[in-house]
């Protein structure tokens, strides 16, 4: 089993292959709801991604419900600025799925209400109205790898 990383609608794809170069180096699986933003053969997307792209375990998404019937048994949590409970309330197991909206609009709030007790944030101050994708993406995937022991990789 592994983390899996779900990006819904991303648009830049700087932050989709920094997300990709954290998923290869954490055996995290990435998946991508379409439509996206950019095109997959995008140079932006490759040069963040580096050489990365063979060690990335990437699955395409028409939808997330296509992506949640997939998976009938996963557990989703949901990233927003939108929801009261941080990130590390949670106690997360190997193949939890973490999802994360499009960058000018992060999920829908439908998605959002129809999931209000697995919604997680960022703590920061009323400066900014987010953090970057790919650095919200990192900081959820090692908490939970953080609290499952980083299981298959190196200190």
């Amino acid at each position: 089993m592994a983390f899996h990383i779900v990006l819904v609608e991303p648009e830049i794809p700087a932050n989709t292959g920094n997300i990709a170069r954290t998923c290869a180096a954490t055996g995290t699986h990435l998946h991508l709801v379409r439509p996206l933003g950019f095109s997959t053969d995008d140079k932006q997307l490759k040069r963040a991604g580096l050489d990365y792209w063979p060690s990335v375990q990437i699955a395409y998404h028409d939808s997330f419900a296509e992506l949640q019937a997939q998976y009938p048994e996963a557990r989703f949590f949901f990233a927003s600025t939108r929801v009261s409970r941080r990130y590390s309330d949670f106690d997360y197991r190997d193949g939890d799925f973490f999802v994360f909206g499009k960058e000018t609009k992060g999920l829908p709030q439908e998605l959002l209400d129809a999931n209000p007790d697995t919604g997680i944030r960022m703590p920061m101050t009323d400066k900014v109205r987010s953090l970057n994708l790919a650095n919200s993406a990192a900081i959820v995937i090692y908490e939970a790898l953080r609290q499952t022991g980083f299981p298959g990789l190196e200190d």
